[in-house]
């Protein structure tokens, strides 16, 4: 019970990555807000509270900081604190640079990196009137580290993720509050799933299957396994830790050839 009286928010926690760090931290007893614009949203509700998980729900988009504003200060007057902020919302629509039109440029820029913006801002006021908190930013290794054909303006609104994460430490580390990242790689959530079965229809875990070729240690990474990164971040045994990038990716970005196939000889 790690997160024993904390109080976290989640954006982006009906699914992937943001309900895995979910199920995480309620299982260590924190207090779990959900923020999404999902309709899956409630049905992640449900299956958290079948566990007796302490959970609550709000559906709205993260680029309504207004709205943010608003629930954050109802969120600080029921408990009297909130000690966790953990940014997961996010899309990833791929298009060449030439197709990445004006809208989905700023849909990229707007809700991966402004959701965190807007979240951030409205979070943060209320982890200054106790002094502490806790902000995690799932940024990617693309854009920070690698980058594919394609992907121009998701590596954009990634890479500023980490510039801000950097940025927001530095001013906020006086006030004991900590800003770090998380960089995925290779991660099996809906969103992996769902371009998977945009690129073969027909056969997408053949899709699936291929990414994991290409990953040392042969497989995609899982929500659950994003959520316990996020947990060593939540608490404090990273007291001393902030500004930082860990990079969550089965090794993907350490060979020198990526997709070479090579595997090293039996002993």
């Amino acid at each position: 019970m790690r997160l024993k009286d904390k109080v976290a928010v989640i954006t982006g926690g009906a699914m992937g990555m943001g309900k895995g760090t979910a199920e995480v931290f309620a299982k260590e007893g924190a207090k779990v807000i959900l923020i999404d614009f999902s309709k899956d949203l409630i049905k992640t509700q449900e299956e958290l509270k079948e566990n007796d998980f302490l959970v609550e729900t709000f559906q709205v988009d993260v680029r309504d900081k207004e709205k943010l504003k608003e629930i954050y200060q109802n969120i600080f007057d029921k408990y009297g604190h909130l000690d966790i902020l953990v940014n997961a919302a996010g899309i990833g629509t791929q298009a060449s640079f030439f197709n990445a039109d004006g809208k989905i440029l700023s849909d990229m820029m707007d809700i991966n990196f402004g959701g965190i913006w807007n979240s951030c801002q409205a979070a943060i006021p209320f982890m200054l009137k106790n002094n502490y908190g806790k902000v995690i930013n799932f940024a990617s290794v693309t854009g920070v580290m690698v980058v594919d054909p394609s992907m121009t303006a998701y590596a954009a609104s990634k890479g500023a993720i980490m510039a801000l994460t950097k940025a927001l430490a530095v001013e906020f580390a006086p006030k004991n509050i900590t800003v770090n990242a998380i960089l995925p790689g290779m991660i099996n959530t809906p969103m992996t799933q769902k371009s998977s079965k945009e690129a073969n229809p027909s056969d997408p875990q053949k899709i699936l299957d291929g990414l994991a070729k290409t990953v040392p240690m042969g497989r995609l990474g899982t929500a659950e396994e994003a959520g316990k990164v996020a947990l060593f971040l939540a608490t404090e045994d990273s007291s001393y830790v902030t500004g930082s990038a860990i990079v969550f990716d089965g090794g993907s970005t350490l060979p020198e050839s990526p997709g070479s196939g090579w595997q090293p000889e039996d002993e």
